[in-house]
């Protein structure tokens, strides 16, 4: 028997490991399966560059509790290791024995895909066992090892007795871990780290209904079926990402889908297949989900692996943070496994695996858009808050939207940016040479004042996003001579002003006798009375909310520094009187004071029932007046 000490710079090692992953103690199940499907695949290459004769066989690693004795066991078929080996791996803590075999036999592709090291990740199994066992037997067939650590420097090893190669570890689960030992809790780590590690994982036994072998029927003539038990395979070694994309369907997509999100029922709208070798390695499917106009979404559903291993769902900071919208997997062998979150966001390679990303998100959105407009179109509205989040928060995703972000008009059509502007320029660029967009983002409260924008052959556009008041502040810093206004903003000439003067059928004087009247009929800490000289036709008042005031409000309502200010302030309005119209010349003429005030307080209420801003007594009010006047 051999007996030592663990070579480590200082004998409070174990309380370090411990107090360190404590935040993360459940990883020590990934960490040692990691380890094992290590020790499995370092078998296949030895296998494919003929230094292994053997018969693999079945190859499946094992997870196995004994709540009699406390103890969780995680078992492989791998390489295994001898006496010696045990002593350079397990004893020399953080010496790599996977990269060393990597190192090695690097020209072999198949010793590529080894996954973990040992070191301080089969250390982490002390965060939860007070004593660790390893009985291992290599594929040379030499005589077994068996070691054995109590949590202190001091270890254990003698001959063993294993029947086949690989390697148990036996953890003796500690007192205050003995959730370890519930089936339950261990199921729901096998699913959440280990659901798609490139080894069969095999986690106690299921039941089976089969057909009676011996074909006994029932009454109704059928043949029976019996239960039995096998083996419960808790993972799927070969997931989609790691296939050929030319070997996939669709309906092999949408199936991993649901296999990735079970309680999702409706499908995604389409999928993005990244397969990178350089300058880093990366796979992955990303899938659009559709995506509500209010952004209720659920985020952290990108999981991010290494090597088929589970590392986190929580990617905002690793990859862009509109990305986190979407769904699906991210693979990179170049993305570290062992390390906090923030180490994450700042390591060079994946700040580099990020912009990848996004390069390749933005290439999709424009094929996709390139080769079925239609298609796209019909899908925008699912799609465009997530474009609009992207054109927000990253520079140059902004830039490759310009190829396919889309406007839609009231009318129902399509148009890029580049579209929309050649479109709308002769006819909608006002007096000092600035083209303006006009928006809106209720087509039924802005009805009025869409159609009166149309009925001067103007374009409106639809943005009802939450990101609106963000997105035209954006896109006017991009445009030359361009500004965005919300068709309620001001009455249609003053929107789009021409410099045409029509002639205004009230003196000064009138309207300074108007003034007072309209003061006692509406709110005035609400509205502001703007006298405009308008066509006849056009509406006798209208309500009018200021681009720039409005849009601080919105923008500071969906996060946006330094608006905080607007926020705070209350709903202000302008009342817009066409001085032109016949019935406020009928309400100047009026003798009466009350009739004068009925005339303007209707006219006033008639403004304000068009945008759903008339409730209750004054409501109530209206309509009384309403059949009196009737």
């Amino acid at each position: 028997m051999a007996k030592g000490k663990i070579k480590v710079e200082t004998e409070n090692i174990f309380p370090i490991i411990k107090k360190f992953l404590y935040s993360d103690h459940e990883i020590f199940l990934r960490e040692l399966i990691a380890n094992a499907a290590d020790a499995t695949k370092k078998l296949h290459a030895l296998a494919s560059m003929g230094d292994f004769k053997g018969e693999i066989g079945d190859d499946t690693i094992e997870v196995i509790i004994n709540k009699a004795d406390k103890t969780l066991t995680v078992r492989d078929k791998g390489i295994g290791m001898s006496q010696e080996e045990v002593k350079k791996y397990i004893n020399q803590i953080a010496f790599s024995g996977a990269e060393e075999f990597v190192n090695k036999f690097k020209d072999v592709s198949e010793s590529g895909n080894i996954i973990g090291k040992f070191g301080l990740g089969f250390y982490s199994a002390f965060m939860v066992a007070e004593k660790v066992e390893i009985l291992s037997k290599n594929y040379k067939d030499e005589e077994a090892a068996h070691w054995e650590c109590d949590g202190s420097p001091e270890y254990h090893l003698k001959a063993g007795k294993k029947e086949g190669r690989g390697t148990d570890i036996i953890l003796h689960i500690a007192e205050d871990s003995t959730e370890f030992l519930e089936e339950s809790r261990i199921r729901t780590l096998l699913e959440k780290y280990c659901k798609f590690m490139p080894v069969a994982i095999q986690f106690g036994q299921r039941s089976e209904w089969i057909d009676d072998p011996e074909g006994k029927k029932d009454q109704d003539g059928n043949v029976e079926k019996i239960e039995q038990k096998v083996d419960n395979i808790i993972n799927n070694p070969k997931p989609a990402w790691t296939k050929v994309p030319a070997d996939l369907k669709d309906e092999d997509y949408k199936a991993f889908y649901r296999e990735l999100y079970p309680m999702n029922f409706e499908d995604p709208l389409f999928h993005i297949h990244l397969n990178v070798d350089y300058p880093f390695n990366l796979t992955g499917i990303l899938y659009f989900p559709r995506i509500k106009p209010n952004m209720e979404v659920q985020r952290d559903k990108i999981q991010l692996y290494s090597r088929q291993v589970f590392i986190t769902d929580s990617v905002e900071g690793i990859v862009p943070d509109f990305l986190t919208l979407l769904h699906g997997v991210i693979d990179s062998p170049d993305i570290p496994l062992n390390v906090s979150r923030s180490y994450l966001q700042a390591d060079g390679a994946v700040k580099k695996i990020s912009n990848h990303i996004s390069k390749k998100v933005s290439d999709k959105l424009e094929e996709l858009f390139k080769k079925d407009r239609a298609d796209f179109e019909q899908k925008w509205e699912d799609i465009k808050v997530f474009i609009e989040y992207g054109m927000l928060s990253d520079e140059k995703f902004f830039e490759r939207a310009q190829k396919f972000a889309l406007y839609k008009t009231t009318d129902g059509n399509y148009f890029t940016l580049d579209e929309l502007t050649e479109e709308i320029q002769a006819a909608q660029t006002d007096k000092d040479d600035k083209t303006v967009y006009l928006y809106a983002n209720n087509l039924d409260q802005q009805h009025t004042y869409i159609k009166s924008a149309e009925a001067k052959g103007y374009k409106v556009i639809i943005l009802d996003s939450p990101l609106t008041a963000h997105l035209v502040g954006r896109l006017e810093q991009h445009l030359e001579k361009a500004t965005f206004s919300r068709i309620d903003a001001d009455t249609i000439d003053k929107l789009i002003n021409k410099d045409e003067n029509i002639p205004s059928k009230l003196s000064d004087e009138d309207k300074e006798a108007l003034k007072p009247v309209l003061e006692e009929v509406i709110d005035k800490e609400r509205f502001t009375i703007q006298f405009e000289s308008m066509n006849e036709t056009d509406q006798p008042m209208t309500i009018v909310q200021p681009e720039f005031m409005r849009r601080m409000k919105d923008m500071q309502a969906v996060g946006g520094g330094g608006m905080a200010m607007f926020g705070n302030m209350p709903e202000s309005y302008n009342l817009v009187v066409n001085v032109n119209h016949p019935v406020i010349s009928k309400a100047l003429t009026e003798k009466s004071k009350k009739k004068k005030q009925d005339i303007l307080k209707q006219t006033a209420d008639l403004a304000l029932l068009s945008q759903n801003m008339l409730k209750g007594e004054e409501l109530t009010n209206f309509i009384n007046r309403s059949i009196e006047l009737i």
